[in-house]
């Protein structure tokens, strides 16, 4: 009786010219993916546990023999795309290698730094040249993505540091701009005494607010966690502490904290020691979703979050950046919509503009400093363009409670064949 995992599907273009569906983990537990012929589809909603091999090939017909689906079965089962056995495994193997570390090793900034290596030398780097090349091939990239960024604008270095910045978690090459006419101001600003890095649970288990007990790793070195400002969180938590850390491996494999780590070592520097600031990272869910509470019930809730943390950081004293890491809409087929966003036709025009339209609305309303109204805003309008990280937003503001807020950058990226569309944003608070 076969149980599927939590599955993403995505059209794959195969050598000889055919289209494939592509199965991979939305957990991202496993990093296999499994390949079928794109009939699969309908077949999927019946590997839901309730009905044995011959079941399902009775139900779904369409000339499918059993011998046929026990080898895709074995497949699914093979790249852990099934509950049991072999998914327990990589599961336990996960969370086992989350234990033994005290800082989660670089995972998505690991791809990048691979690959700005093999540009500088032009070739497919030995793991040894990858070592010793990505620091200075990382400060170079993050350098020349500043410098482009901030290139003709008077006012490219902050006067003083900010409560709090947004900045995107989308991608470097897609995401550079605002990241660089951001973390770019902080060149030459005394550091502060740690940086709580808000980010959003694109895959986790965690149904509410997610601490990491972690610090972070990439090629220019470590930050280590704030385990002050962590016991001090748990403290004011007090009996609802147990819930801040009970999904902490959904940080394995979540990038949008890892992807503020680069910048902060380097725009931020060490210490006299060499020492990188503190980082104390935090998924905040959806405040839209089930009015703040967590998603089932069961997790840390968004304003019992707020209220701790705020406090917590009262307690622990000295200077604090909070970082919304943040992207907005996620709109065309690939998130769900029919219209493609190619092209020039009055259609896919319109709902450009409907998404800018939205964008400007609701990134005015985080300018004007008024979270509750982005919160209601959004839940009228069922949050239509897919923003993803409305939580760490309004945390960031209900926690650093600026007296101003000024949006820096906006853009929004989309791939040639319009399939799909992500905008984001840079912002800072005082």
């Amino acid at each position: 009786m076969p149980r599927l995992r939590p599955v993403r599907g995505f059209p794959a273009q195969m050598q000889n010219g055919t289209t494939m569906l592509g199965l991979s983990d939305v957990r991202q537990v496993s990093d296999r993916m499994v390949f079928a012929p794109m009939a699969a589809q309908g077949l999927l909603p019946l590997l839901n546990g309730e009905k044995s091999v011959p079941e399902i090939v009775a139900q779904f017909g369409q000339g499918l023999g059993i011998d046929h689906l026990q080898g895709f079965v074995a497949q699914l089962d093979n790249a852990g795309l099934l509950f049991g056995p072999t998914f327990d495994a990589m599961l336990g193997e996960m969370r086992a290698d989350f234990d033994r570390s005290q800082n989660l090793p670089p995972a998505a900034t690991a791809a990048l730094t691979d690959s700005l290596v093999n540009q500088k030398l032009g070739q497919e780097a030995t793991e040894e040249q990858k070592a010793s090349e990505a620091p200075v091939a990382l400060r170079e990239a993050l350098d020349h993505w500043m410098e482009k960024a901030l290139e003709g604008e008077e006012n490219n270095r902050f006067d003083r540091l900010p409560k709090a910045v947004m900045v995107p978690h989308i991608d470097y090459p897609r995401g550079w701009l605002n990241y660089g006419a951001v973390w770019g101001r902080f060149r030459g600003l005394n550091r502060p005494d740690r940086v709580v890095i808000l980010g959003t649970n694109h895959f986790g288990m965690g149904t509410g607010v997610t601490a990491c007990d972690k610090g972070y790793q990439t090629a220019l070195g470590t930050c280590p966690v704030d385990a002050k400002l962590l016991a001090a969180l748990k403290a004011r938590l007090g009996s609802e502490a147990p819930k801040l850390l009970e999904n902490r491996y959904d940080h394995e494999r979540e990038h949008s904290i890892e992807l503020q780590i680069p910048w902060i070592q380097h725009c931020l520097g060490a210490d006299a020691s060499g020492t990188f600031v503190p980082v104390l990272g935090i998924l905040v869910h959806d405040p839209v979703v089930n009015n703040g509470e967590s998603y089932d019930g069961k997790g840390l809730g968004f304003n019992p979050f707020v209220e701790a943390l705020t406090a917590a950081l009262g307690d622990v004293g000295g200077t604090t950046l909070i970082v919304s890491s943040a992207d907005l809409s996620h709109v065309g087929p690939m998130f769900g919509d029919e219209q493609s966003l190619a092209g020039e036709s009055p259609e896919v025009e319109q709902m450009r503009t409907q998404v800018l339209h939205h964008d400007r609305d609701m990134l005015n309303l985080f300018s004007e400093n008024k979270p509750d109204e982005l919160i209601a805003a959004m839940a009228w309008q069922q949050n239509p363009t897919r923003w993803c990280s409305v939580g760490n937003m309004v945390a960031a503001l209900k926690i650093a409670r600026p007296d101003k807020v000024q949006l820096v950058k906006y853009m929004a990226a989309m791939d040639p064949q319009g399939m799909g569309m992500v905008s984001s944003a840079g912002a800072v608070a005082f």
